[in-house]
C-alpha cells in the first residue's frame, strides 16, 4: 500500500485556475491546464465512457492509466468535489455524472458532513469532518491493502506532503503559464530530500516529474 498524488500544473507551478465565470465554472485557463490528460485514450475510456478508440495513446496516456492503477480509495477537499460551488444543493453528486471514474471510496473533506452518495460504478463519496491523518485512516482501512490516492487540490495536498506522508509524488507540468493562484511548490523547500526523482517529456510538451521513496 502506498499513499499516492497525482496533479497537473503550469510552468510556474499553478495547480488551480483564476478566470472561472458563472457561464464557464471551470474556465479557459483549465482546459489549457488539462488538454495534454484530457487527449488521452485513458481519460477518453475511464471519464468519458468513450470507448471508440480515439485519444493520444503515448506517454501522457501512460502515465494517465497509471493514475487509476491499483487505487483502493480516495481523498479528496470539498472544492474538488465542487461543494464550494453548490453549498446548498441536496442533490449536488460532483462534477463527473452518473458514474465518477474512481471505482473506489472517496472521502471528501468537509467542514458540514452530509449523508454519503453511492454511485454507479462503485463509488461511494463520504463526507468527513476529519484532520487529514485521520481521514487518511479511514482511507488506508477502505483500500483493503490498495493504494490511496490523495486527489487535490493542491492546498491539501500541501498539508499531506509537509507531514510526510506521501510515498509517490506525480506532477504533470503543462507548458502554459498561468501567472497566479494556488501554487503547489509553497512551503515545501527541500521536499526532493527522501525521493528519488525522475523526469520524462511528452510529445505534448507536458513534463512528468515523478518523486519515489
Amino acid at each position: 500500500m502506498a499513499v499516492r498524488v497525482d496533479l497537473l500544473i503550469s510552468l510556474d507551478g499553478f495547480a488551480t485556475t483564476t478566470d472561472q465565470t458563472p457561464d464557464n465554472p471551470f474556465g479557459q485557463d483549465w482546459s489549457r491546464l488539462t488538454s495534454a490528460y484530457v487527449a488521452t485514450r485513458t481519460f477518453q475510456e475511464r471519464v468519458l465512457h468513450d470507448n471508440s478508440g480515439k485519444g493520444t495513446t503515448d506517454l501522457d496516456d501512460d502515465y494517465a492509466k497509471d493514475y487509476f492503477d491499483n487505487i483502493g480509495a480516495e481523498i479528496m477537499g470539498a472544492g474538488k468535489f465542487g461543494l464550494h460551488d453548490f453549498p446548498d444543493d441536496p442533490n449536488w453528486k460532483g462534477w463527473w455524472g452518473d458514474e465518477p471514474p474512481f471505482h473506489c471510496p472517496v472521502f471528501v473533506l468537509t467542514h458540514t458532513t452530509r449523508p454519503s452518495i453511492e454511485m454507479a460504478g462503485g463509488t461511494t463519496f463520504h463526507f468527513i469532518a476529519a484532520t487529514p491523518v485521520e481521514a487518511l485512516r479511514m482511507a488506508m482501512r477502505a483500500a483493503n491493502g490498495k493504494d490511496v490516492r490523495i486527489g487535490g487540490g493542491p492546498t491539501m495536498l500541501r498539508d499531506y506532503l509537509k507531514a510526510g506522508l506521501v510515498d509517490r509524488l506525480h506532477v504533470a507540468i503543462a507548458p502554459i503559464l498561468l501567472g497566479g493562484s494556488i501554487r503547489l511548490w509553497d512551503d515545501l523547500r527541500g521536499l526532493e530530500a527522501g525521493y528519488d526523482v525522475k523526469s520524462e517529456t511528452a510529445e505534448s510538451g507536458t513534463i512528468h516529474l515523478t518523486f519515489c521513496r
